[in-house]
């Protein structure tokens, strides 16, 4: 066997753990280290790290899914990534600005916390690489085996990345849930247009436009449980509707049906609020008790009544009001365990990342039961590959009014959700934005699903034209922007130009004043133009010969038609902000 291109070493106090590593080369550049721990009789995990240590040589940037808007190299201080089953994913890259994988290390286990860490050290120019494990106290165990991912292939990183999806996807107990068409659709969120003052009147009143305009799916966010309009979590817990909000929500969903919308519902999975009355029933099978707008309690998944309780409300949610799915809210928060939890011996499992696994899982299968195509979103940060278990829509965490950060944070999730449908935070702005501007809500997010959660009727005319041409546009070519090729370029500068292509067209959107590649020019180029600027340059490698050129404006006006000649080089094309290009071949060249 080929020796090991890393010098892996396990380091920590291992009690009376033995531990052994296994190395093998599985194909050229990409290795695998398998550790293993293994003890005469149970005894919690002890606090171990595999360690590794590479040059900093041609590598200018990081990625994890941690990152934000940091993507320098790691400073002998930084924290890396914590990841587990229901925060983060436990990979990281480094690649060069060339967007060159130059080291891609991934983890097996995405169900218990681990930290990764690949830290610059001074004194050599070189990274130190470490992976911890059993950060926080875990179960007594007698077994533990894990394997370490290490690819140094001079790939694309969203290759790389890609490779890692596609290996936690055929690992056992991490296939990812199908996908209902309806999820790769346009939607409309109540969260921002709302919040938690919620009407039945304007509600349905928000459905009815956003059907006019192309959404084909309603999700009603926090407030229809609660008559409080204070942002906290006190008064969760019980699932019932507010009659105050939603007196009949059965004939409510129905009325959204009829609409045509498909209806999902929000649900704040671990909280059980002051004010419920889950609060008395469920009080000595709390984690830890917080505090979001009065006392929350956190449930112990590890109790089975708890897991039940939740699953069997979610069932009971479903099939009374023909629910299409549920937005899952806080998955993240089972934090613990904590001294409120008391009824040790009603507990069936000792390990919490366990219970959350049971729980999520369960969840999936017993409403797919009820209905096979339900739809179960997650947010940011819980989007790592046992969420894709869990459910089939994942979302970008809150960035209210913020097109640069939803588009990094979508293309974030792109890059490792595999075909699992990957949503734009809710999009909202101000009335008065000019609607170039307010267009850039849509633009930043074309290669994620929309989310629109504005007031429908309250935003101008032009807002309201331009909302309905970028959705029809986004649904004419969701084909290629969802299961195209992706070519997210430069994530060190938060994705300033992004290609998704098949075999008969390409869509380029620009975010910056770059020069923009079109190589393998097919039939038929959409330029999507994300800056205020009035033109894009685009650098042909090959002659593209005769093309129609029809430039739009932000509504989807035509402002320019022409038959144009495209020849090797750089070319100009004029635009205007948040405008389109398109450059179409002459009929009988459209296939090439």
């Amino acid at each position: 066997m080929t020796a090991p291109q890393f010098d892996v070493r396990w380091e920590g106090d291992a009690g009376p753990f033995e531990v052994t590593l296994l190395t093998e080369r599985c194909t050229d550049g990409v290795e695998e280290v398998q550790i293993i721990l293994q003890a005469d009789a149970p005894f919690p995990p002890p606090p171990l790290a595999l360690r590794w240590s590479v040059p900093v040589v041609d590598i200018q940037s990081h990625w994890t899914t941690a990152a934000g808007w940091n993507r320098g190299n790691g400073t002998p201080w930084s924290h890396g990534v914590t990841s587990k089953a229901t925060s983060n994913a436990p990979v990281v890259c480094l690649h060069n600005l060339a967007g060159r994988n130059r080291l891609t290390f991934a983890f097996s286990d995405a169900l218990n916390a681990v930290r990764l860490t690949a830290n610059v050290v001074e004194e050599t120019a070189r990274f130190d690489c470490a992976l911890a494990l059993f950060p926080e106290p875990g179960p007594p165990v007698t077994h533990y085996t894990a394997t370490l991912r290490l690819d140094t292939r001079d790939v694309p990183y969203w290759g790389a990345l890609g490779d890692v999806q596609a290996w936690w996807a055929s690992l056992p107990g991490c296939a990812p849930s199908p996908v209902p068409e309806v999820a790769r659709q346009p939607m409309y969120s109540t969260w921002y247009s709302f919040h938690q003052s919620l009407t039945l009147e304007g509600i349905e009143t928000q459905c009815r436009l956003a059907k006019e305009i192309g959404c084909e799916a309603m999700i009603v966010d926090d407030g229809w449980q609660t008559a409080d309009s204070g942002r906290g979590y006190a008064y969760c817990g019980d699932w019932e509707a507010s009659p105050a909000r939603i007196p009949d929500m059965k004939a409510h969903v129905a009325r959204v049906h009829d609409l045509g919308l498909k209806y999902l519902l929000w649900y704040s999975v671990p909280f059980v609020g002051v004010h419920s009355k889950a609060w008395g029933r469920f009080h000595d099978t709390f984690l830890t008790i917080i505090d979001m707008g009065g006392q929350v309690g956190v449930l112990d998944p590890r109790f089975p009544e708890v897991r039940e309780y939740l699953i069997t409300t979610y069932e009971r949610a479903v099939r009374d009001w023909d629910l299409d799915g549920l937005k899952l809210d806080f998955v993240d928060s089972f934090h613990g365990p904590a001294p409120h939890s008391g009824g040790a011996s009603r507990r069936d499992y000792a390990s919490v990342p366990e219970a959350v696994d049971r729980l999520l899982t369960d969840v999936m299968a017993r409403l797919r039961a009820i209905k096979p195509d339900i739809m179960i979103e997650f947010r940011q940060s819980y989007v790592g590959p046992l969420m894709r278990k869990y459910g089939n829509m994942f979302r970008a965490g809150d960035c209210p009014d913020d097109a640069l950060t939803n588009r990094q944070r979508t293309l974030d999730i792109r890059l490792l959700c595999g075909d699992t449908a990957a949503h734009a935070d809710m999009m909202m702005w101000h009335p008065d934005e000019p609607t170039e501007a307010a267009a850039l809500q849509l633009i930043n997010t074309l290669f994620a699903v929309p989310q629109i959660s504005v007031l429908l009727d309250q935003i101008p005319p032009d807002h309201l034209e331009m909302v309905r041409w970028w959705l029809a546009w986004w649904k004419g070519h969701r084909g290629v922007l969802l299961d195209g090729s992706l070519t997210p370029l430069h994530p060190e500068a938060m994705y300033p130009v992004v290609i998704a292509a098949d075999a008969r067209k390409k869509i380029i959107a620009a975010y910056a004043d770059a020069v923009l590649p079109l190589a393998d020019a097919p039939g038929e180029v959409w330029i999507v133009n994300g800056t205020p600027g009035e033109r894009l340059v685009l650098e042909l490698p090959q002659p593209l010969g005769d093309r129609t050129l029809t430039v739009r404006d932000c509504r989807g006006r035509t402002v320019r038609e022409e038959m144009m000649t495209l020849s090797t080089g750089p070319r100009a094309l004029p635009v205007p902000p948040s405008g389109t290009i398109h450059l179409s071949a002459p009929e009988g060249d459209k296939d090439r």
